[in-house]
């Protein structure tokens, strides 16, 4: 018999919210490693910030013994996956490493806009796809509008389509037993050279890092010296072993097993997600297919708000880094701010855990400036400008492009009118516009990803009543007419407030802009202009009026020449202090512009 005929690798994959984690948590009570008297929701969720938002940021491995019939035991590996569009390079190498997929929809919402990602993410990876409709014991459940769904939109038959409920631990049994039955064993042999896929790392402070892998052909043991094919680094092995979900160790990992490397590595940015691991002994001619560096997509500056905390932010963000090798991070300064860091993110939600993470974890006080995307200007060469103070101004460059993704949205019908016209407000372009069953639409638009990545969520959620879904893939880059908007607050420029923004939407970001900041700052004793700027021209201007003294409250009466002087001298002091005077902008001005809306 096959030696990988009693392992099944399998994923599962949803929309956010539609209960991955709490299937999970059944399986392992199922399997015996949870205790389901046990208050343990979402246990394969372990960071804080996951567990209060219900999603999963980090994909968790864990290897489960099933009885599928007395005396038959299956090893399933099952690797929990992100929801959120920001981690779907995460999400394909998890599915790279598996054989056949759980595809989740809850019962109660339908198909949404990742759930159809998923589905085709999962076919481009030629998986065994299992259909599973979830939250059956939900008043509001809808399983036969959601079964019509699945048959129309996604071509399942009826009987490939089971119903349970992850909450209530119904149709656990079936589930796991379709994975034994219609998920192919994994195919390899001990004899050939290793090739194991990385599909995650963590650091473990006493340890190094530790590698999650997939192994595709060959084996690998203690003493192994192996070769991380994208960089050429090699270590020498110190334990493997599989998850349960905890580390147990092994003596080998062998063909079809999921499980972690130890090799004493110190830099998690050497081991990267969808690389292949090789050893030297018997080293493979090429790497397994389908490995991209990680691109950010959004970034920001953080800077402390005591600058006396900027060593603290630091050691900080070094020890972030070695859990997330997507952050990507280099010093800079700013004048209104001080010392701080531009970073780069792979989406909005991974900023703000990132944000998060330093404050709870690290005590950390932080101003955050409003995100931006990277550009591309052309004057003979091509530059990359990721922050809008490098962006020249008019006349000292050819042209500029700005980053365009594919957005699908899909909305109850009623909604469909609303969501068109924020699209359009934001320079979407309509490509495509279909029926998911009866009365949900699903709509497609090319749109700038800096049109995204501001508040396109928050108000596409706010005008469908929280109905509308949205996922988004990066398509080019596309030539567009944008120019620096630049923030003057009492005449100096504030560059920490500076824009990257399209020539027709300058005025009304720069109007926003000062409007925002002049609810924030706080009156001083001499008036305080707010002005925005394109290229040294004045587009909008908001003052904030000086806090008056009564200078004259200490005359009773006497001669009016003495309180004209009184006035005069006053006048000439706040023009001194006007001239001299500091404006102290607090954290939460910075924090109005990313609000603006």
């Amino acid at each position: 018999m096959n030696e990988t005929a009693y392992i099944r690798n399998f994923s599962i994959i949803a929309h956010i919210d539609h209960g991955k984690s709490t299937l999970a948590d059944r399986f392992l009570e199922l399997s015996g490693i949870l205790n389901p008297e046990a208050q343990n929701e979402q246990f394969l969720d372990s960071m804080e910030i996951e567990k209060e938002r219900g999603i999963t940021i980090k994909s968790h491995p864990v290897t489960i013994e099933y009885e599928y019939r007395p005396g038959q035991v299956y090893t399933l590996n099952l690797l929990d996956t992100p929801g959120h569009v920001d981690f779907t390079y995460e999400v394909s190498r998890s599915l790279a490493a598996c054989e056949g997929v759980i595809l989740l929809v809850d019962a109660s919402q339908g198909i949404e806009a990742q759930t159809i990602s998923n589905f085709y993410m999962a076919l481009e990876h030629d998986l065994e796809i299992i259909p599973v409709i979830n939250k059956i014991d939900l008043p509001q459940a809808d399983i036969d509008g959601t079964k019509r769904q699945i048959i129309d939109e996604l071509g399942f038959k009826d009987e490939e389509i089971l119903s349970v409920s992850a909450k209530e631990g119904t149709g656990m049994r079936e589930v796991l037993d379709a994975v034994v039955q219609r998920v192919p064993p994994p195919e390899g042999s001990a004899q050939e050279p290793l090739k194991a896929l990385i599909f995650d790392s963590h650091f473990d402070m006493y340890r190094g890092v530790v590698i999650n892998v997939r192994v595709f052909s060959g084996s690998v043991k203690g003493e192994n010296r192996i070769i991380l094919m994208s960089n050429d680094a090699r270590y020498k092995v110190e334990e493997v072993g599989i998850f349960r979900p905890e580390l147990v160790e092994r003596d080998r990992l062998s063909p079809g097993e999921v499980g972690y490397i130890i090799a004493g590595i110190k830099e998690i940015s050497r081991t990267r997600v969808g690389d292949t691991i090789t050893t030297e002994e018997n080293a493979a001619s090429s790497p397994l297919p389908g490995y991209k560096e990680v691109k950010p997509m959004v970034y920001a500056s953080i800077y402390p708000v005591a600058s006396d905390d900027y060593e603290e932010l630091s050691r900080a963000m070094e020890k972030l880094k070695l859990n997330d090798a997507s952050l990507i991070y280099e010093p800079e300064s700013s004048t209104a701010l001080g010392f701080g860091f531009r970073c780069g993110f792979l989406g909005l939600l991974h900023l703000e855990v990132v944000q998060e993470r330093l404050e709870r974890e690290f005590s950390l006080s932080l101003v955050i400036t409003a995100p931006s995307v990277e550009y591309h200007v052309y004057d003979g060469v091509r530059r990359i400008i990721d922050n809008p103070v490098y962006f020249p101004d008019q006349g000292q460059y050819e042209y500029a492009e700005e980053p365009f993704v594919r957005a699908s949205i899909i909305t109850p019908e009623e909604y469909i009118g609303n969501i068109m016209k924020i699209a359009i407000e934001r320079n979407g372009i309509q490509k495509d516009m279909s029926y998911i069953g009866d009365r949900r639409v699903e709509v497609q638009y090319e749109m700038p990803l800096a049109e995204i990545i501001y508040d396109f969520h928050d108000k596409l959620k706010s005008v469908s009543r929280g109905y509308a879904s949205l996922d988004y893939e990066h398509l080019d880059y596309r030539r567009a007419d944008l120019v620096r908007l630049d923030i003057l607050v009492s005449g100096k420029q504030v560059d920490a407030l500076s824009q990257i923004v399209r020539r027709d939407k300058a005025f009304t970001r720069g109007k926003e802009t000062v409007k925002a900041l002049r609810q924030e700052i706080p009156p001083h004793l001499f008036k305080i202009p707010l002005q925005a700027a394109v290229g040294g021209q004045i587009i909008a201007r908001e003052t904030i009026s000086a806090v008056g003294k009564n200078v004259l409250a200490k005359c009773y009466g006497g001669d009016i020449t003495r309180k004209r002087k009184l006035i005069e001298k006053q006048k000439e002091g706040k023009k001194r202090m006007k001239s001299v005077g500091n404006v102290d902008i607090p954290q939460s001005a910075f924090m109005s512009v990313l609000k603006r809306k």
